[in-house]
């Protein structure tokens, strides 16, 4: 068995090869950039870069990337060898800083949403030293941000960055005001992520799986998850052979994975890390995905990330758990033993509570697309109302709070289990809520909306912005103050007052709750195109603009790359939908027609007493199901054609949710209604009993 110690970030440029491979000076130069995003000169630079090139050079590396992440939702990457040729026509390997520092990728093909035209090509890419580079298949990788030629973002880790520094800003300013001195704070964060994984050779067979991630077709098979036996079952041997070779090659890229299990649909598995600073586990989430996937094909098997593989069965997640931490390591949300008198606690506390309540819009159009919103809603995540779970505990204080009233706190109380066996622990004072779109748990946030194959960065940056706005407003008015603790006090019970519509610890999934919601005066933004155009809405540019996140062009461009981005999704399903029914469900009900037509006939030719009832009803009722399927095709298509004519963004995004969608979930239950007529040797398309149960 090999030394996980040793393996782990074997493949990694991390602290603890910066200690032996640099002088001394020099790592504690780029230890205080790291630490607190100060500038490194080129000099400094360059002395890192020739340590990098020789180290990854001793582990097998031969080329250099600057591994960056656009608007695309993926990663991206130009390789360049570290070779130089020499007048005697050999070559030397060499790296200077201004490579490691500056990169600069053809940006004319990336998504900008109107910021560059296509022949304005120049972008840069521009190391983030706060991410450690990596080594990964035969090149060193170098984790950096990308702009254009003009400065303005064109990737998702700029706005994280730029997220991060905001919100330690302020909450070194509410530190200070306690007595306390921190330098930094940096916000941390664990991702859940859920995932299918199916038999590639099944997966190859199923145009909709490839070319868009999820089944556009498929009747439903006869068992799903209803016997809730697949989560946290025992791992079947392939997938815990795929799990133990993705754990490998995620601990040496310095991963920290370290949960593994079955969720609850079938063919459904999730893997979580320990927390990190954000940006790193952002970095580490997209390593996580790409790993996923190329392991998977070793298996034979194809990993799914998309948020709603599967009619009928859980969609997947990517839970965010979230929380706040200086720089000499103390949790900020932790409440403590005493939480009603922890008053540093409460006010970080409230301000996320007042940031959720004024800022939910934003938070909901930072989990919009459209393979989301499938799962939303959908009683196996949290719906689009966007609320908060505090538990009985904190919900008590803050009530007691409010009303001005001491705070009658309980001892904690020890379970009993009613085995003399069993140990007795002591039971928590806040239970979970898996329902809840946004929940405390004990010291940290889980924010459970975003789907499996987001991008860490988006609602993060989200997130961390509107705490450092409510945490700047708080700091503004304390600052000032000539009484501070009566001035804190009253702070605290206003914005509980003002904000406490946004707590819910009741079940999300009722109709009540969205009745109420509604009566509290919360949004319920169910869709896409919905949500997205709240992006752009005054009080939100403002405060990217304030906290110098984002620019208003900035804004409107993603917004513009995210509408498109929806339309496009639902076109090439529609496409994919379309030639799938044309080319193969037709084909095969016909097929099994003419079998039918034959059968009647050689019945016939041989008696005119036997009896020919049972396939003429078949027949019938296939050919019925044949005509509705071609008159759905044709109204599909016709959608798609008219989808194209409208010219306004906004409106053909609902016009595709209102009329494209629509006809394509309407053509789906015919078709899978034949699926269900047609033996198996005639339908071509791999069912989803083999989908699902096939691994």
């Amino acid at each position: 068995m090999e030394d996980i110690t040793e393996l782990y970030g074997s493949l990694v440029f991390n602290d603890k090869i910066m200690r032996t491979k640099l002088p001394k000076d020099v790592y504690k130069t780029l230890k205080k950039t790291m630490r607190e995003n100060t500038p490194l000169e080129l000099d400094v630079a360059n002395v890192v870069a020739v340590a990098m090139k020789d180290w990854a050079i001793e582990n097998g590396a031969t080329h250099y990337t600057h591994w960056f992440q656009p608007m695309t939702g993926v990663t991206a990457e130009k390789h360049d060898s570290f070779i130089s040729v020499t007048s005697d026509a050999g070559v030397i390997m060499e790296f200077s800083g201004k490579e490691l520092v500056k990169g600069e990728p053809d940006a004319s093909s990336f998504p900008s949403g109107g910021l560059r035209a296509t022949f304005e090509a120049r972008g840069y890419t521009a190391w983030d030293p706060s991410s450690y580079a990596f080594i990964k298949d035969g090149s060193l990788y170098i984790p950096t941000a990308f702009c254009s030629y003009a400065g303005q973002a064109l990737d998702k880790k700029t706005p994280l960055l730029r997220s991060m520094q905001a919100i330690s800003k302020h909450a070194v300013r509410i530190i200070k005001l306690f007595g306390g001195d921190a330098k930094t704070v940096n916000t941390t964060v664990g991702c859940e992520q859920e995932y299918f994984l199916v038999d590639k050779a099944v997966y190859l067979k199923r145009p909709d799986l490839r070319f868009c991630g999820r089944t556009l077709l498929g009747a439903r098979p006869s068992k799903g998850q209803e016997l809730e036996d697949h989560y946290f079952g025992a791992i079947k041997p392939r997938v815990s052979a795929y799990m133990k070779d993705l754990e490998k090659e995620l601990w040496k890229l310095g991963i920290p994975c370290k949960t593994k299990h079955n969720e609850v649909a079938p063919a459904q598995h999730e893997l979580a890390p320990i927390f990190e600073t954000t940006n790193i586990a952002t970095d580490h989430n997209q390593l996580t995905m790409e790993t996923m996937k190329t392991v998977a094909e070793r298996h034979g098997l194809v990993c799914l990330l998309h948020e709603k593989p599967f009619a009928g069965v859980n969609g997947s997640g990517k839970h965010n758990n979230w929380s706040m931490s200086t720089d000499a390591g103390a949790n900020l949300l932790e409440p403590g033993d005493t939480p009603h008198e922890n008053a540093q606690f409460l006010l970080f506390l409230v301000a996320v509570i007042k940031a959720v309540d004024e800022y939910a819009d934003l938070l909901r159009v930072s989990v919009a697309s459209a393979g989301n919103d499938h799962r939303l809603g959908a009683n196996e995540a949290p719906p689009a109302i966007v609320s908060m779970f505090v538990g009985a505990e904190l919900q008590a204080v803050l009530e007691a709070i409010e009303k001005g009233e001491p705070y009658n706190g309980r001892a904690k109380e020890l379970i009993e289990i009613g085995a003399t066996v069993l140990p007795r622990f002591p039971k928590d004072t806040t239970d979970r809520n898996r329902t809840s779109p946004f929940a405390f748990t004990g010291n940290k946030f889980e924010f459970r909306m975003p789907g499996s194959a987001f991008s860490v960065s988006g609602f993060n940056f989200v997130l961390n912005t509107i705490v450092a706005e409510e945490l700047s407003r708080f700091a503004d008015a304390l600052e000032k103050s000539k009484d501070f603790k009566k001035d804190l006090a009253a702070l605290v019970k206003k914005t509980i007052k003002d904000h406490k519509r946004v707590i819910f610890n009741g079940n999300n999934y009722t109709e009540e709750w969205t009745q109420e919601a509604k009566k509290r005066g919360l949004n319920n933004l169910r869709t896409t195109p919905e949500a997205l155009p709240h992006f752009a809405d005054p009080k939100n540019v403002e405060v990217f603009v304030r906290h110098g996140v984002l620019t208003e062009e900035e804004i409107r461009s993603r917004l513009e790359i995210l509408t498109e981005g929806y339309c496009a999704t639902i076109r090439i399903e529609a496409l994919t939908l379309s030639d799938m029914v044309r080319r193969g469900a037709v084909d095969f009900a016909l097929e099994y027609q003419k079998l039918l037509i034959k059968t009647i006939n050689g019945k016939r030719a041989v008696s005119a007493e036997l009896d020919t009832s049972a396939e003429e009803k078949l027949l019938k009722k296939l050919s019925v199901l044949l005509k509705t399927a071609t008159e759905k095709l044709e109204a599909l298509d016709e959608a798609v054609v008219a989808a194209g004519g409208v010219a306004d963004i906004r409106k053909r995004s609902e016009f595709y949710r209102d009329k494209v969608f629509a006809a394509m979930n309407s053509l789906r239950c015919t078709v899978d209604e034949l699926e269900m007529l047609v033996p198996v040797r005639y339908w071509g398309y791999p069912s989803y009993g083999e989908l699902l149960f096939g691994v």
